[in-house]
């Protein structure tokens, strides 16, 4: 419960918390793997260049899940690697494609699994999504407790707060999709309305961008860094623009102003014609 769970506290200097998020970055078991015809080690290390560039100063890395795409522990030994590239610390979610134990086997002894950072006057909530053996997300109950509690506390503190998991909480528009969509929404949201702290949800999976807002919440998705979805598809499609990542600046007075950019200088291999890989 959330009372055994240990805060992890970032040192900042105050003012604007610069964030990036990394999602869906899919590596295969041995390096050059592909998904749909594309090399994932290379369209990711792609991305991490252009926001090296973009963003040279950086106080936290989010990576929210499908980080490896079969649950190799080879595979989180070389997002390590990727990630390494950037002067912060970074904080993972497990996805439908990953294997929690194997992750939790090349993390061991670090902070990456924390399901709460504390930066300046932002709280930053990790929520796993994950169904074992399921597609689709669930938070369940002991999910919501966890939310719950820290947000409780986080208003005591007068922190501003971002929720953060693999699965969209939302339907997205793509009825493949949104056949995906945490199942214990309704609930997630409730409990959200309750905390005016609670400023935005950010998530990956759905690979495109997304930005709305809905009861008074900033709603974020995000591309992959490596194949990303078509908008709108009734059915599976991939989609020809190219990889990318998601910045936030989160602001002292509860404000966040974010954007995404992708990687338009590189041909990147893809099958448009696939039926699916899920």
């Amino acid at each position: 419960m959330y009372a055994d769970q240990i805060i992890q506290r970032i040192d900042h200097p105050g003012g604007v918390v610069r964030v990036l998020q990394l999602t869906d970055t899919h590596l295969c078991r041995d390096s050059g793997g592909t998904l749909l015809g594309m090399d994932t080690d290379h369209s990711l290390q792609t991305v991490v260049e252009l926001a090296k560039r973009e963003r040279p100063e950086v106080d936290l890395l989010l990576a929210t899940g499908d980080l490896s795409d079969g649950g190799a522990e080879s595979a989180y030994r070389r997002l390590q690697g990727y990630l390494a590239q950037f002067d912060c610390e970074s904080f993972w979610l497990t996805g439908n494609h990953d294997e929690r134990a194997a992750m939790e086997a090349v993390i061991a002894g670090s902070d990456t699994l924390s399901r709460e950072i504390r930066i300046a006057d932002w709280q930053v909530l990790m929520l796993d999504s994950q169904v074992a053996g399921e597609v689709g997300g669930r938070l369940g109950e002991d999910e919501l407790a966890f939310l719950e509690s820290a947000l409780e506390a986080s208003q005591l503190e007068g922190l501003h707060s971002l929720v953060c998991l693999h699965h969209h909480p939302v339907e997205v528009g793509c009825e493949w999709l949104d056949e995906q969509i945490v199942t214990d929404a309704d609930a997630f949201f409730a409990l959200l309305e309750r905390f005016p702290g609670a400023k935005a949800v950010l998530w990956g999976h759905v690979h495109q961008q997304i930005d709305r807002r809905f009861l008074g919440l900033r709603l974020m998705a995000s591309p992959s860094t490596c194949v990303q979805f078509a908008p709108g598809s009734p059915g599976f499609k991939a989609d020809d623009l190219p990889p990318g990542y998601r910045w936030l600046e989160l602001r002292p007075n509860g404000e966040i102003d974010t954007g995404i950019s992708r990687v338009w200088d590189v041909d990147f291999t893809v099958d448009l014609e696939s039926g699916g890989y899920l």
